[in-house]
């Protein structure tokens, strides 16, 4: 028997729907629950042959656990050795090297001291920074984001340089990115699930979250949607993600990429909306299904994205 585990904190309809749905399908040797830990002990195989990680990244604990666990064999969704080392300017950086279209992005150290560092410790940074050819880049309008994390927390839109000092100071520790607003007429948030499952939502950005998503949007181009899916896809082998969500700003006919390293997104009901719970419900148990079937006890069973697997490529040479 093989086990597909979904590992998850406070959110309750994607789960146990995804529970419920594997398990209608009644596949022989396969069943799935919610993952159980009740000791972690090094390099010891884990009951689950496929998890589902909806949580790791705010509990340290579990993404140990699930290191560990794909180090025995576990198929871990997502990877979390990748998730771990990933960022969203790492991702910006990338996405440029694969051809998508971006915003003007630049990274911005913390406007306060790291923990147990000084002045002294930031000898190598220049000061003051050269501001003006930073913001003459990104130009303003800007918006100022965490370089890693989720949702749309601390985030804000800056109008002037005057306006970005003084927010900036707001940010503490965090390491910030300042990014050029796109002035958008159409915007996507699309569902990718194994590289290979696309769903194109219309999405509003700008209204309260249980509103976001669009149900009657206007019409919009085949060309423009299989760009956006082109470029999803793209992405999302790049980064090696098997369940993620890109988000897209149409700007002039074309789709930016403003925000493509979410590996845990939002599939709640109340959110999404039926019609998309439903298919990201269908395609996750479909994906997970295939990758219990198709897991090696034993092995390394993780999604590598094609950045790893040219990096693991090229040091072979040497």
């Amino acid at each position: 028997m093989k086990k597909i585990g979904i590992l998850f904190g406070m959110e309750d309809t994607f789960p146990h729907a995804f529970i419920e749905r594997v398990n209608e399908k009644n596949e022989k040797g396969i069943v799935a629950e919610a993952v159980s830990i009740d000791k972690v002990i090094q390099n010891q195989l884990t009951e689950y042959a496929v998890i589902i990680d909806r949580i790791s990244q705010d509990v340290p604990f579990y993404r140990a656990y699930l290191k560990n666990a794909a180090l025995t064999g576990t198929a871990v969704i997502n990877n979390p050795f990748w998730w771990s080392a990933d960022d969203k300017f790492f991702n910006n950086a990338l996405a440029d090297t694969l051809g998508v279209p971006l915003p003007n992005t630049v990274i911005l150290p913390s406007a306060e001291h790291p923990t147990d560092t000084t002045a002294k410790s930031f000898r190598n940074l220049a000061m003051p920074m050269d501001w003006q050819a930073i913001f003459d880049y990104v130009k303003f309008p800007a918006y100022m984001k965490p370089y890693a994390g989720g949702g749309w927390k601390n985030v804000y839109r800056l109008e002037s340089k005057e306006e970005f000092f003084q927010k900036h100071q707001e940010t503490g520790q965090l390491v910030m990115m300042l990014q050029e607003e796109i002035v958008f007429t159409e915007y996507f948030r699309v569902y990718c699930l194994g590289g290979k499952a696309v769903r194109i939502m219309q999405y509003e950005p700008r209204n309260p979250h249980h509103l976001r998503y669009v149900i009657d949007g206007p019409p919009v181009s085949k060309k423009l949607l299989a760009k956006v899916k082109e470029y999803t896809l793209t992405l999302c082998k790049g980064l090696g993600y098997d369940f993620n969500t890109v988000e897209f700003a149409v700007r002039d006919g074309i789709p930016y990429a403003i925000d493509f390293g979410n590996p845990a997104p939002d599939a709640d009901i109340n959110s999404v909306g039926q019609e998309n719970f439903d298919w990201v419900v269908e395609e996750a148990a479909k994906m997970a299904i295939a990758y219990a079937k198709s897991q090696k006890p034993g092995k390394i069973n993780l999604t590598w994205g094609t950045f790893m697997k040219n990096a693991v490529s090229s040091a072979k040479r040497f």
